[in-house]
C-alpha cells in the first residue's frame, strides 16, 4: 500500500461510525473554548486542518465563521458536506493532505484538532518533517499574529504506557514516540482486511521547538481530555495535549 494511504484508508472506512464515538459529544462546548481562544471576530476566515466530519467546522459556521476544512480522507469530507447541509451552513471543503496543501488565501486563525492529520505518520514517512511540513502549511496560510490551536498526543503518557518488551516488539519507538499499530476493518465487499498505522506523541518542550522552527511561539499548553478541554495543566497519564500559538513570523 503506497505509504500516504494507511490514514485515508482507516478514516474513509470509519467515516460513517465516527460521529458515534465518545469524543464526538461535547462539540459545542469545544467550540465555545475555541471561539474564546481564537479571538476573533464573527465573519472570520478559519482554516480546519483534518476537518474530519466537521463537527467543529460547523458548529464554528453556525457562530458565524467562515470555515475551510481540509481532510485526507474523501469519506470523512462526505460526512462534513451532510452535516453541514443538515445544519444549513456553508462550508469549503477540500481533499488535500495537509503535509502539501497551501492555500490561495489567507486566514485569520487555524485550528488542528482531534489528531487531525498532526501526528498521524504513513509507512515510511520521518515523523518530524511530516509533521513540520504541515506546521510549516499552516504558518503559510495565516496571517499575521493570528492564533493557531493544536490538539494532539500527549508522549508521557505513550512514554508511561509502553514498556522495554514493546520497544523490541517495535509496538512503539522510545526515541520517536511513535506508536505502531493494527486496525481491522471490512472492505466494501466484505472482506476483512488489516491496515498498519503510526501516531506519534509529542512532550511539550519538543511541541514548543517544533512551532517555533515553523514560525509560530506557543504560549499556552493545556491538557485536551475528551470532554475535558479547558485552561488547566496537562496531566501525564491524558491522552491529549494541546498547544494555543500565534504566529510570529513568515517563513
Amino acid at each position: 500500500m503506497n505509504k500516504e494511504r494507511e490514514w485515508e484508508v482507516f478514516f474513509d472506512h470509519h467515516a460513517p461510525k465516527y460521529m458515534d464515538e465518545v469524543f464526538t459529544k461535547n462539540t459545542a462546548e469545544e467550540v465555545e473554548f475555541l471561539i474564546e481562544e481564537l479571538q476573533l471576530l464573527k465573519g472570520g476566515a478559519i482554516l480546519d486542518v483534518g476537518c474530519g466530519t466537521g463537527r467543529h467546522a460547523v458548529e464554528l459556521a453556525k457562530r458565524g465563521y467562515r470555515i475551510t476544512g481540509i481532510d485526507l480522507s474523501s469519506g470523512m469530507l462526505a460526512e462534513a458536506k451532510k452535516a453541514a447541509d443538515k445544519a444549513g451552513v456553508e462550508l469549503e471543503l477540500i481533499h488535500a493532505d495537509a503535509a502539501k496543501y497551501r492555500p490561495e488565501k489567507k486566514f485569520d486563525g487555524a485550528i488542528c484538532l482531534c489528531e487531525g492529520a498532526f501526528a498521524l505518520i504513513g509507512k515510511g514517512e520521518d515523523p518530524i518533517e511530516h509533521d513540520l511540513a504541515i506546521l510549516r502549511n499552516i504558518n503559510y496560510a495565516l496571517k499575521p499574529d493570528s492564533i493557531f490551536i493544536l490538539d494532539t498526543l500527549n508522549g508521557l503518557e505513550k512514554i508511561r504506557k509502553y514498556h522495554k518488551d514493546d520497544i523490541e516488539r517495535k509496538k512503539f519507538n522510545q526515541i520517536t514516540l511513535v506508536e505502531t499499530f493494527q486496525v481491522d476493518y471490512s472492505d466494501d465487499d466484505g472482506t476483512q482486511k488489516t491496515v498498519t498505522v503510526r501516531e506519534k506523541g509529542y512532550v511539550g518542550s519538543e511541541l514548543k521547538l517544533m512551532l517555533r522552527i515553523a514560525g509560530f511561539e506557543a504560549f499556552h499548553f493545556y491538557g485536551s481530555t475528551v470532554g475535558n478541554w479547558g485552561h488547566r495543566e496537562v496531566d501525564p497519564d491524558e491522552i491529549g495535549m494541546m498547544a494555543i500559538a500565534r504566529k510570529i513570523r513568515e517563513l
